[in-house]
């Protein structure tokens, strides 16, 4: 059986791509709204061009009459305003040898002739130049280049995008740590609150269990059985306590690490298959940590269930614990069926198994307990197909 909680990654993942599309489009549009008034600015410094060289050429008047030189003057003025009314777009002439005859719009600084070089050969780059032939009256031209660049508001809007992109994903990023804290939250609340309910339930029937213990002590039954009855309701009596600390600022102590170990290995060794084999390697120097100890045996005996689990009830489980700097470190390793990378860390999700039966509850609780406490993880360190897995607990030490 294969259980998992899919809703909460299905939501991310749609929020996500809608996300996406929006900025996709956006950026689209924007995009389509740059290449427009590229367009428009290219045709509008084309016509600019176009009537600098008609304003800048010589004609012969003598053949005009009296109202045709009115004329042509009044399609001067109109082109000295089309010149002048050009107050956005930053432009610069040059003649053929490269040298600056004239510039618009440009801010100058006091180096103007270099400062304008450096600006013609930007702005040569960036577009194309306009060649002007300028008719002088005698038969010859005089040519000369435009060469020009963004306006300042064309300049702005090819910004936006960026600027837009940045904002949105800010925005993504927020709501996905809004969202995922809250789902998070959500969650906390009711594990808590299943483990509350659970360690109350629990509560009933193992205060009618001692009080019946109670009563066969008075008859004539064989005392082994009685002791064993005593050692299942301590037992209960264990889980219950371990379920109502779920949630709450559990009474923490001080661990020697090998001794939680061997406390928790030695439990485990009668109950689990005699065909498993638990071997542990553990330091000879204490190594002190500051854990809830019933917690934290549950956790250990977790991770020895779900390696028998793995073997089928057959095989080699090795606890190896060690010091690294100043950390705890506690690999469990087993000889399993092992675990696909993919699933690294989708095992410790409430829900996950691959049993018939049980709820998946297992590894996520250890991964709650351990890191809820001292800043602990719990991870998959390593993993073979057909071979084994090694899960990994990093614990704080405590130094005195």
């Amino acid at each position: 059986m294969l259980i998992e909680y899919r809703s909460g990654r299905t939501f991310r993942y749609f929020f996500i791509i809608t996300a996406a599309i929006i900025t996709i489009a956006s950026l689209w549009a924007t995009n389509i709204l740059v290449n427009n008034l590229k367009a428009e600015e290219y045709k509008k410094i084309k016509t600019w061009a176009e009537s600098v060289a008609l304003q800048n050429s010589q004609p012969e008047f003598e053949n005009l009459n009296k109202d045709e030189a009115e004329a042509f003057s009044n399609y001067r003025e109109h082109l000295l305003k089309i010149i002048v009314e050009n107050t956005t777009i930053p432009v610069i002439i040059a003649n053929e040898e490269g040298e600056v005859q004239d510039s618009r719009n440009i801010s100058l600084p006091e180096d103007t002739v270099s400062y304008l070089k450096d600006q013609l050969n930007k702005f040569a780059k960036k577009h194309q130049r306009i060649t002007l032939t300028i008719p002088l009256g005698d038969g010859t031209n005089l040519y000369q280049y435009v060469y020009y660049d963004d306006s300042t508001v064309l300049k702005r809007l090819q910004l936006f995008p960026v600027i837009q992109l940045t904002v949105v994903l800010i925005f993504i990023f927020i709501s996905f740590l809004a969202l995922t804290g809250a789902q998070r939250a959500e969650q906390n609340r009711v594990w808590v609150g299943l483990s509350k309910e659970t360690a109350h339930q629990l509560g009933t029937p193992i205060s009618s269990l001692m009080a019946w213990v109670e009563y066969f002590k008075t008859k004539e039954i064989d005392p082994k059985l009685l002791n064993e009855m005593d050692k299942d309701i301590e037992r209960l009596k264990t889980i219950a306590e371990r379920f109502s600390k779920i949630g709450s600022n559990a009474e923490l102590e001080y661990m020697d690490l090998a001794s939680a170990i061997g406390n928790a290995v030695e439990y485990m060794e009668k109950r689990i298959s005699s065909k498993v084999k638990i071997s542990t390697v553990l330091p000879k120097a204490p190594i002190t940590i500051l854990m809830n100890e019933s917690l934290f045996g549950w956790t250990l005996e977790n991770l020895i269930k779900n390696g028998v689990d793995a073997m089928d009830g057959q095989g080699e489980i090795t606890i190896h614990a060690f010091k690294e700097r100043n950390k705890a470190i506690m690999d469990i390793t087993d000889t399993g069926k092992g675990i696909p990378k993919s699933r690294f860390k989708t095992i410790f999700h409430p829900g996950y198994t691959t049993k018939q039966r049980g709820w998946g509850l297992g590894l996520s609780l250890v991964k709650r307990i351990i890191e809820s406490y001292r800043k602990g993880k719990i991870y998959v360190y390593k993993s073979e197909l057909g071979k084994g897995t090694t899960f990994r607990v990093e614990l704080k030490i405590h130094i005195f």
